[in-house]
């Protein structure tokens, strides 16, 4: 019996080790990020934009406070429509790394881009403030009408700025 206090202890000591969290870092990720995508076919292919946001709590929730696609297209109008994602954050404190998953959404006229990806970046360590060097890779698809429909899509690269 004494062996398993014994183990037990232990084991929820080193639990504590190597931990992750999500909080500080997730609200300090927002900011302006640029996305490349690249695939895709005819008028469903070439978007690039920029977009600045604001990540709210451990929810990950995108509060979008600017968005442009840098090229006009058949499928989007430049000011894109109506947009939402999320991006929620953990941070490994033993090396200040920082992982999630990303998603957004553009709607507009019918038709939905959708991107999917992973974060990382790192933490300046300075209690998980900042988010630094934050980048995102995923792949696209595409939903709409005719010559805006793209369920292969292509993949996408989106910097922090």
């Amino acid at each position: 019996m004494k062996e398993v206090a014994i183990l037990l202890l232990i084991t929820l000591m080193l639990n504590g080790c190597g931990s992750s969290t999500t909080t500080s870092t997730q609200t300090a990720a927002g900011g302006t990020w640029q996305a490349a995508l690249s695939g895709g076919e005819s008028t469903a292919s070439g978007f690039s934009f920029i977009t600045q946001f604001a990540v709210s709590g451990t929810g990950g929730t995108l509060s979008i406070s600017y968005f442009q696609f840098l090229n006009s297209a058949q499928c989007f109008p430049v000011s894109g429509g109506t947009v939402a994602g999320s991006m929620i954050l953990t941070e490994n404190t033993t090396n200040f790394t920082v992982t999630g998953p990303f998603s957004f959404t553009v709607q507009s006229g019918g038709n939905t881009l959708t991107l999917n990806g992973n974060v990382t970046g790192t933490e300046n360590g300075l209690n998980g403030t900042t988010l630094s060097s934050g980048s995102v890779t995923g792949t696209w698809s595409l939903a709409g009408g005719t010559g805006c429909n793209d369920a292969t899509g292509g993949s996408f690269t989106m910097t922090q700025h």
